[in-house]
């Protein structure tokens, strides 16, 4: 089998467009044996720390990029008339470079969104140290020119690209899917490779796993266009080649570029990316005079424990009788020289302020919930309102010494005055240290059902008989055709449901 490193590639997180998860994909790549492969969705790094860690434990050299949109002018620009953009492959060589992927795509989403996240020439420049570039496909600029019989454009875009990111950091993507308009750009890239000597690269524009995923695909697009497969205009891609293929299959489709083949090799040796972790960086928090972290960790906690113990003998606490005060402060000692000694000291006062200025404030903080309720130091800084000794909670299912992993506080807020807590850690922290973390939504099988069944133009009587045969909270659409009998029948009998389903 011909070697071949896929340098091109979406997966799941490329949302809505591409198909290929992780799991599959790296699976795949390990039967093709294909020493490494690249992910680069679109405008995004959602998936980047997820496919490094599986690629990394499936035995295959994780390549992280991004396929850029790179706005034609200013990345500020919002005018309809002056905000296209252009793709444009970028990959970390190392460490900085991923920095840099990371700078490109925040300052992206943060001063460039326009319909999509936008960089600009200038931002890659500014952040081009460790990036490899690759042209793109056909909504490269490059090509772009080259289709509009602008070559000398074509070449000058190139020239750019080099001046951005160094002779030996830019390549010409040559793609061929079976479109007509690539093999004309193609021949095109080869000729401004032999004047400027900038070298090519074969890659495949990886949306989905394998051919016949071609029509799941299309079906994907519908459901994140909001078109039925039957609308005339609607984006549709223009071939069922966008899939991983194997090297004797990329080997074949450029059999005059053999060059082009061995260089995705090259590329994948250039990049080698170690990404650090195992420690923890947290927001500092404001200490008044005479203190360190500590000290002042074990002043709160201490003053907490103590008010708390004042009114558990004006309530006449059961717990109290049961055990003695002294028992409340050993308890206290051990969890304190724990948290002490994970380094934890600044996360608890950053919570516990936090939750302090919202009573203050008036607004209704849940009692706790989760393993944090076992926490003595939580229940003393008013965390939690849960006497962990009264219930008889482990610390140990919340913080375990011989298990360094960051505390994980669930904390409820009345929501509709959440907003002012966030904008409170905002003030203190400031904006740029802090972040609300992502959910990806997925669709469980009855809504994935009804979906599919929308865009392929079922009747919905149809679609929705069929999805209320499967019983609620079902993930698994493929676990449900097995184990319901009632849609294994359907499934048997109806070559409509079946394509659905499939």
């Amino acid at each position: 089998m011909a070697s071949f490193v896929h340098l091109h590639l979406h997966s799941q997180y490329s949302l809505l467009d591409g198909a290929n998860r992780l799991d599959d994909l790296l699976q795949a790549a390990v039967e093709k044996e294909m020493p490494a492969v690249a992910l680069t969705d679109h405008g995004n790094m959602f998936g980047a720390i997820d496919f490094f860690q599986k690629a990394r434990s499936a035995g295959v050299k994780p390549i992280l990029g991004i396929e850029a949109y790179v706005a034609q002018g200013d990345r500020r620009d919002r005018q309809p008339s002056r905000s296209r953009s252009n793709h444009l492959v970028l990959l970390a060589r190392n460490e900085q470079g991923y920095r840099n992927l990371i700078k490109l795509t925040s300052r992206s989403y943060l001063e460039g969104f326009y319909y999509k996240p936008r960089v600009d020439k200038a931002l890659l420049a500014e952040f081009s140290e460790g990036l490899i570039c690759l042209s793109a496909c056909l909504k490269g600029e490059i090509n772009e020119r080259i289709l509009e019989n602008r070559e000398a454009d074509a070449e000058s875009t190139a020239k750019e690209f080099l001046d951005i990111f160094g002779e030996d950091n830019v390549y010409l993507e040559l793609q061929d899917h079976g479109i007509p308009e690539q093999a004309q750009a193609n021949e095109v890239l080869r000729r401004i490779s032999r004047k400027h000597g900038i070298p090519l690269v074969a890659t495949n524009d990886c949306h989905y796993l394998r051919q016949s995923d071609s029509f799941a695909h299309d079906v994907l697009l519908c459901i994140g266009t909001q078109r039925n497969l039957s609308d005339e205009g609607r984006l549709k891609y223009a071939s069922d080649q966008f899939y991983l293929k194997n090297g004797e299959e990329m080997a074949k489709l450029f059999p005059k570029d053999p060059a082009a083949i061995e260089n995705t090799l090259a590329i994948a040796e250039r990049c080698n990316l170690e990404i650090p972790s195992g420690e923890f960086h947290l927001p500092e928090f404001p200490l008044p005079a005479g203190y360190d972290l500590d000290s002042y960790f074990k002043k709160v906690v201490q003053e907490g424990l103590e008010q708390r113990l004042a009114e558990l003998r004006s309530q006449g606490s059961p717990t109290l009788k049961e055990f003695s005060e002294s028992v409340y402060h050993e308890r206290l000692a051990t969890e304190t020289e724990i948290i002490l000694k994970m380094g934890f000291s600044g996360y608890f006062l950053i919570v516990w302020d936090f939750i302090r200025h919202a009573r203050e404030q008036r607004i209704p903080v849940g009692p706790g919930r989760g393993s944090a309720a076992g926490s003595l130091v939580a229940y003393s800084l008013r965390i939690t309102d849960i006497d962990p000794l009264r219930y008889q909670l482990l610390f140990e299912r919340f913080l375990n010494p011989d298990r360094v992993s960051l505390p994980d506080i669930d904390i409820d807020f009345c929501m509709r005055r959440r907003g002012e807590v966030i904008q409170y850690v905002n003030e203190k922290y400031g904006r740029d240290h802090v972040a609300q973390i992502i959910t990806f939504g997925t669709l469980a099988a009855k809504a994935v059902l009804r979906d599919v069944g929308r865009v392929m133009g079922i009747p919905y009587s149809k679609v929705d008989r069929i999805a209320k045969l499967i019983p609620d909270m079902t993930r698994s659409l493929s676990e449900a055709a097995k184990s319901v009998d009632a849609l294994s029948k359907e499934l048997d009998r109806d070559a409509e449901v079946r394509e659905i389903v499939e």
